[in-house]
């Protein structure tokens, strides 16, 4: 397994900077890649920042454009041209796009793989490392492997698909909750205070599969039986949040999303969100009983038989 010293960062917005943060922070050699470059006084420690792509490849080059299939396809092209013949791999940092339909463009797909962090990139302790369409096993263990180096955690999917793990799961979740806000079931805060409160605690100490088996999955199975027909399956993205969208209603930084943001200082709320965010994770950490002897399960493949 190819072991990942230095990584380009192809963007550096928001997200960019907290990506080669954590890497500079832990003794990769870092560049970003910016048009930017020479204006840019933000810099975190250890970072430099070019206008071009420099001659010799990075181990790792992980491209954060914005979620547009045709302009990742140019930085791949431009990628490709620049490092002909070279040793390399090519994470795309997309959250939603399809690895496969990326991929179509590529001269060398071998190379190609999903790398995709959660907002603030530099706090949130998890990445989630898919492979492309043609890249191997080997290359996708050493992507993970320089992510865990870098101070993160991964979650390690070798098949491509759409949207990850977490954001599948997120988006099943948030389908329904739009749902029942669209038909005056419940509002945003209650759907958030449910989640705050419950499914959020149980999932920090038990994930979501681990707490069925510990609560029974009898009782699961005949509750799933009745609820899932009952569930919003439309296989089409949620109208009330598209037009909430295209009436320029996107959130905090809009000032207006699902809750009134009129007056709040952005960055603060982006800061606060944040900090507190690195405090809960640090607790986790440091504030939790260690298991007691034989509470620790292993995971099993219940499509196998007994």
């Amino acid at each position: 397994m190819k072991k990942i010293q230095s990584v380009l960062i192809y963007g550096y917005g928001v997200m960019g900077r907290g990506v080669a943060r954590t890497f500079a922070a832990n003794g990769f050699d870092t560049t970003v890649r910016s048009a930017r470059a020479a204006s840019l006084t933000d810099l975190p420690a250890g970072v430099k920042a070019v206008s071009e792509l420099p001659a010799r490849a990075a181990d790792l080059v992980i491209e954060l454009v914005p979620e547009d299939v045709p302009t990742k396809q140019k930085v791949f092209a431009e990628i490709e041209a620049a490092w002909r013949g070279q040793d390399y791999l090519i994470g795309t940092g997309t959250s939603g796009l399809d690895l496969v339909e990326l991929a179509r463009t590529l001269e060398a797909p071998e190379k190609f793989l999903g790398v995709h962090y959660f907002m603030p990139a530099d706090t949130a302790p998890v990445v989630e490392v898919m492979g492309g369409p043609a890249s191997s096993h080997e290359s996708v263990d050493s992507v993970a492997d320089a992510l865990r180096r870098s101070g993160k955690e991964t979650v390690v999917l070798y098949r491509p698909i759409v949207g990850f793990l977490v954001n599948r799961l997120q988006h099943a979740i948030l389908n329904e909750a739009y749902y029942l806000i669209e038909n005056g079931v419940a509002d945003a805060a209650a759907i958030d205070h449910a989640a705050r409160r419950l499914l959020a605690p149980r999932m920090c100490l038990n994930g979501l599969i681990q707490q069925k088996d510990i609560s029974g999955l009898k009782i699961h199975a005949e509750a799933q039986a009745s609820i899932v027909p009952e569930l919003f399956h439309s296989g089409v993205p949620n109208p009330m949040l598209q037009s909430m969208v295209a009436r320029g209603e996107t959130g905090l930084g809009a000032g207006r999303g699902f809750y009134d943001w009129a007056g709040c200082d952005v960055d603060a709320v982006r800061r606060q969100a944040s900090a507190q965010l690195s405090a809960l994770l640090e607790f986790i950490d440091r504030g939790l009983p260690a298991a007691l002897p034989g509470t620790s399960p292993r995971p099993r493949d219940p499509r196998e038989p007994s």
